[in-house]
């Protein structure tokens, strides 16, 4: 009996809380996101540590510099104000590590879908269930379009719904704090009753502007990350029905 040697590199790996894998991903598309948010490109790619340490530091470091407010004034015309609003004591820390999250993102998805091609042709086994005191995690089918409508309504429920717990609890407490800095619910509430100049005094365009940015994340991963769910359970399936009910002399094609 010819034993079959281990996989190298592993296609997929399920924890409790979420579902690690590789895929094909265009690298500029990833340094997109990178782009409007620095470390959304890494937390697309499920690195967490860089992800979180980068999304962090660009709140931190974009609000004390007012980098958001100079670019609110840019786009309206007044370059004066927009140079004057900004803090050049901490500008000077942004811009390198700025440039490294659209660099790291971009060449992480280069080398991420050279080991997703590698790994695919060797046709390594993905698990299907994991299960623990915490949660049960297993491969099925989910609906996009459901995703997106759960992100749409809440940010974080797409992402619950194709289990990436992880990146939708950081997601949710992530954007309930910018709105909350923002004023976001007192804005709204003026806008709905009709106090428009109330919504526009009380909001906060520093921490404002961080919204499209992040919505447009939410949405495109959430939906992306059920797509790319059910490319793996079909591949799953189609491994273990190769492995276990696929005639022996059946002839490969080459």
């Amino acid at each position: 009996m010819k034993l079959i040697p281990p996989a190298r590199r592993k296609r997929a790996h399920l924890s409790q809380l979420t579902t690690t894998h590789f895929h094909l991903r265009h690298p500029l598309v990833v340094a997109f996101f990178s782009f409007s948010f620095p470390g959304f490109g890494n937390l697309m790619q499920q690195r967490y540590a860089t992800a979180f340490m980068l999304i962090l530091w660009e709140l931190f470091i974009n609000t004390k510099a007012r980098i958001n407010t100079g670019i609110l004034y840019s786009l309206l015309g007044d370059f004066e104000k927009a140079k004057a609003v900004l803090d050049e004591r901490w500008l000077m820390f942004y811009v390198a590590i700025y440039m490294y999250s659209i660099w790291d993102s971009y060449r992480g998805s280069v080398d991420m879908n050279k080991l997703y091609l590698l790994a695919d042709r060797e046709d390594a086994p993905i698990s299907s269930i994991r299960m623990g005191i915490w949660d049960i995690n297993y491969l099925d089918k989910r609906e996009p379009w459901l995703a997106l409508v759960w992100s749409v309504l809440a940010p974080g429920l797409g992402h619950l719904y194709v289990h990436k717990v992880i990146t939708g609890l950081f997601i949710f407490t992530f954007t309930i704090l910018v709105s909350y800095f923002a004023h976001l619910p007192e804005a709204i509430t003026y806008t709905l009753t009709g106090r428009f100049d109330c919504a526009t005094k009380i909001i906060d365009m520093q921490w404002a502007l961080y919204l499209p940015s992040i919505y447009s994340f939410i949405f495109y991963d959430a939906y992306v990350s059920a797509v790319e769910y059910n490319k793996l359970f079909e591949k799953e399936l189609a491994h273990y029905l190769r492995r276990r009910f696929q005639p022996k002399r059946f002839a490969w094609p080459i």
